[in-house]
């Protein structure tokens, strides 16, 4: 066997997202051979990357079926997420991708949402920071545990930044570890808006492969300012299954659809998909209607993400700081896992098909 044996079986092998083979995509490093063993090295594209055993018994397949099918093959795995924000070095220039997560209308479970998809990628191996963008009714504080924590500051060069909370393993940060949990926020939109530039510009998040930021239910002043201060890779829109729902998450798709903001629609995810009693785990009770997400997706021509069934563990582990994806609840977990693992992969064919998104100049 040969380096150029295996890397000619290797061109054989396609990226199932990026539609490439993995030697033009400069996946394939460090081939050792040493008689019948050999071992290489595949740069996926997202630690958390949902079709990591696929690729693993693609490549054996190649090799044995190519090269040599005594072959002993030995695949180790390191990633480096790929980006659509080259050149975007004056915001936020270590995070890689920048996913807004949207819902239409309040109580659709938006926050619990962003809140697990951001660990779900962190457990994933990926680096992490969430962003709790809903200045009216930040819940993140809450959800993670962290009720009456304050963040740090630093002098950067003169400039006082502030350093987010770690928890869980992702970094956080929201206007409910500023401000007394007591105090109502009563601002204008300009002063809303003057937070959501700051979280960007005056927290230090570092290097990250996935900013994820939960933005206020609805589309207004809070949306237009993000995208305005920032490139966002894509949007993710949370929706429950029933009609009041699915017609205000068209009008976020709608939004974010214009042709002066144009940015990217990664997804839709269903939340409260079905209601499944603990003590009858394999029952589905479609309380609010059945996969309205998945029609709403196939009609935008949409990816569709998956589906978060209502279950009582869900609705616990936020209200007492410790989130179902740190929990012992595998079923409402694995749904998690899809969700994720679909988003990453969808993330990672906009990065591969897509030009960057750019800063806007919106004038309303």
């Amino acid at each position: 066997m040969t380096e150029s044996d295996i890397l000619k079986a290797l061109s054989n092998v396609i990226e199932p997202d990026l539609g490439k083979d993995l030697v033009t995509l400069n996946m394939v490093k460090d081939i050792v051979i040493e008689g019948d063993k050999v071992s290489f090295t595949v740069v996926l594209t997202t630690p958390a990357c949902p079709l990591k055993d696929v690729i693993k018994n693609a490549c054996i397949n190649a090799v044995h079926l190519l090269v040599n099918k005594k072959a002993d093959v030995n695949i180790k795995f390191t990633a480096n997420t790929n980006s659509a924000r080259k050149g975007s070095d004056a915001v936020l220039p270590g995070v890689k991708n920048i996913i807004a997560v949207v819902s239409g209308k309040g109580g659709v479970g938006k926050s619990t949402v962003a809140t697990n998809l951001a660990l779900a990628l962190a457990k994933g191996g990926a680096s992490v920071g969430l962003m709790d963008a809903d200045i009216y009714g930040p819940s993140a504080p809450i959800m993670f545990g962290v009720r009456g924590e304050r963040p740090l500051m630093k002098d950067n060069n003169g400039k006082g930044m502030i350093i987010p909370l770690e928890k869980f393993g992702i970094k956080l940060m929201s206007i409910g570890l500023l401000v007394d949990e007591k105090q109502a926020i009563v601002w204008r939109g300009p002063m809303a808006s003057s937070a959501i530039r700051q979280f960007v510009t005056d927290v230090e998040w570092g290097n990250l492969d996935y900013l994820v930021i939960d933005m206020p239910p609805g589309t207004g002043d809070i949306h237009l300012t993000l995208v305005q201060t920032v490139p966002v890779s894509g949007v993710v829109v949370v929706t429950t299954p029933q009609p009041v729902a699915l017609a205000d998450a068209k009008k976020a798709i709608a939004m974010f659809g214009q042709a002066q903001i144009k940015v990217p629609i990664i997804g839709i995810v269903e939340n409260m998909s079905w209601f499944t009693p603990a003590e009858l785990p394999e029952n589905k009770y479609y309380i609010f209607g059945k996969e309205g997400g998945k029609r709403m997706a196939d009609e935008f021509d949409i990816p569709f993400l998956g589906q978060i069934p209502i279950v009582e563990g869900l609705r616990e582990g936020g209200d007492i700081g410790v989130p179902v994806m740190m929990s012992d609840d595998e079923i409402t977990k694995k749904a998690f896992w899809e969700f994720a693992g679909h988003t990453v992969r969808s993330i990672a064919m906009r990065n591969a098909n897509m030009s960057p998104t750019k800063i806007l100049e919106v004038v309303v």
